[in-house]
């Protein structure tokens, strides 16, 4: 087994909740952590690499099989020479455990625990301050109290919220990724993430039909953070990407990589806001 930033294969350890994978926006080695075993999503992104998604929410699982699970691998890699033999050169460095997998990981009934969980392991193995713990998110669950309860505990590993803003627009959320939360709720639920843990915004930009996003959609994206920015939110910046992997859903054939000249002109655009920015064409 060989990991490249192009195959996040979920069985690619032969294990039923972790996985391996090289992470472009984590620069390194990343594991996750998937709680979705049922491809179910309360989203439906038109860039989703998950085959058969459906929606819906994760469901139960088995702690003590995803505790086996992620001791033995994160063993074995702190033990020394996996890295080595699995991840090409410039990526051998284990970064972060990463809630991330088939679905929204918040959707779990058990993400609190599981957070808990990490948190513990890591510091058993004393990779706890030197691993990251990290959430991919769509933040369309932060205001339950009990994932409040897993960013609580994320932050307290040193961890960091990776929450997905795709659109400032309804109309974009509808196209992008076929959901219409409304934006005031989306913008509570990002200043609660930031409130509870370090919080990234990601964003995936691409071409669709061969068209890039609006001068509209940019604009609406960068009012929306100049005026969140105006009333106190603090993220650590914005993980701007592309398309890495092909999608998996109906709307794939539409989907196209913008060059990456494209990107770091609304990188510049976005740090004009004095946010930090990171690209990922």
């Amino acid at each position: 087994m060989t990991l490249g930033p192009e195959d996040h294969d979920r069985a690619a350890a032969g294990l039923r909740y972790v996985y391996p994978v090289v992470s472009r926006r984590a620069q390194g080695v990343s594991v996750g952590v998937n709680l979705n075993q049922n491809n179910a999503c309360n989203w439906r992104c038109v860039y989703c690499q998950v085959p058969e998604l459906t929606r819906g929410k994760a469901p139960e699982i088995e702690l003590a099989v995803l505790e086996h699970e992620l001791r033995g691998l994160l063993g074995e890699i702190a033990r020394g020479g996996w890295l080595e033999r699995h991840a090409p050169e410039g990526a051998r460095r284990l970064n972060d455990v990463a809630f991330s997998g088939n679905g929204e990981p918040t959707s779990s009934p058990q993400f609190a625990p599981a957070v808990e969980l990490v948190r513990r392991l890591l510091a058993e193995l004393e990779l706890l301050g030197h691993v990251k713990v990290v959430l991919i998110t769509n933040g369309s669950l932060i205001h339950a109290a009990a994932v409040q309860r897993g960013l609580r505990t994320l932050a307290s590993a040193g961890g960091e919220v990776w929450f997905k803003l795709d659109s400032a627009t309804d109309e974009g959320m509808q196209a992008i990724n076929d959901v219409t939360p409304g934006l005031a709720r989306v913008r509570a639920n990002l200043r609660m993430a930031c409130a509870l843990a370090p919080t990234w915004i990601q964003t995936c930009v691409f071409a669709r039909r061969g068209v890039p996003p609006s001068a509209l959609e940019r604009t609406a994206m960068l009012e929306l953070l100049r005026a969140e920015l105006r009333e106190g939110l603090r993220p650590r910046g914005v993980l701007l990407y592309g398309l890495a992997r092909p999608s998996h859903q109906p709307e794939a054939p539409e989907l196209t990589r913008l060059p990456p000249e494209w990107l770091e002109d609304f990188a510049r655009e976005l740090r004009a806001l004095g946010l930090e920015v990171r690209t990922f064409p």
